[in-house]
């Protein structure tokens, strides 16, 4: 079985990820299950620049499958902020909860809060060659906290066409709509055909 490493500690992420590819014959694993490593310092200006610069040193450390993902939440009101900075929204050792706050304290007062999530995922096979696809979610930041489940910014996202949360639809209905599921989507059908190709070489 073909090996995919991941190249994050998000444990939200991970299991994620894990989920919709689990229909694949390949073992889904965080970079963390092999190799102690330091965050990788993410310095690009875009979604795709710092996906890459994940992929390709956890492709250099062990070869093999490697995926990164970058994802950034635009919301209209701020000029697309917060971005590429969605991660490290409130500061360089901020939590996630501390983000989700800002997020509420930037829109306060304000009637507009459409946003959208855009993830980008960065696939280096085994010979080394880069494939990328992307996933967008549109959607809106509620007015405060709701749900339990998730991760990140999901307990203040509503996506469009929903009144309810990531966080409050649970990880099955988030992987049908959100923006990483799109892109994961869009990855199956690639790996597919990368695996094909893979066994037959």
């Amino acid at each position: 079985m073909k090996r995919l490493v991941l190249a994050t500690h998000n444990k939200g992420k991970v299991k994620e990820i894990k989920t919709i590819l689990k229909e694949l014959n390949i073992e889904v694993l965080s970079i963390s299950d092999i190799i102690s490593i330091e965050d990788i310092e993410e310095n690009a200006d875009t979604l795709e620049g710092n996906a890459k610069i994940k992929a390709e040193y956890i492709h250099q450390k062990i070869g093999g499958y490697t995926l990164a993902d970058d994802t950034g939440l635009f919301v209209n009101a701020l000029n697309g902020e917060p971005g590429v900075h969605t991660a490290r929204y409130a500061g360089e050792n901020c939590s996630e909860k501390d983000n989700r706050l800002k997020m509420l304290k930037s829109l306060e007062n304000i009637e507009d809060r459409t946003a959208y999530f855009k993830t980008v995922l960065v696939l280096i096979d085994d010979k080394g060659k880069e494939h990328i696809v992307e996933g967008i979610c549109e959607g809106s930041i509620a007015f405060k906290e709701t749900g339990e489940g998730g991760f990140g910014y999901d307990k203040i996202f509503i996506p469009k066409g929903y009144t309810k949360t990531f966080a409050q639809l649970g990880l099955d209905e988030k992987n049908k709509l959100s923006h990483r599921a799109k892109a994961l989507d869009k990855l199956k059908i690639l790996l597919v055909d990368v695996l094909n190709e893979s066994s037959y070489n």
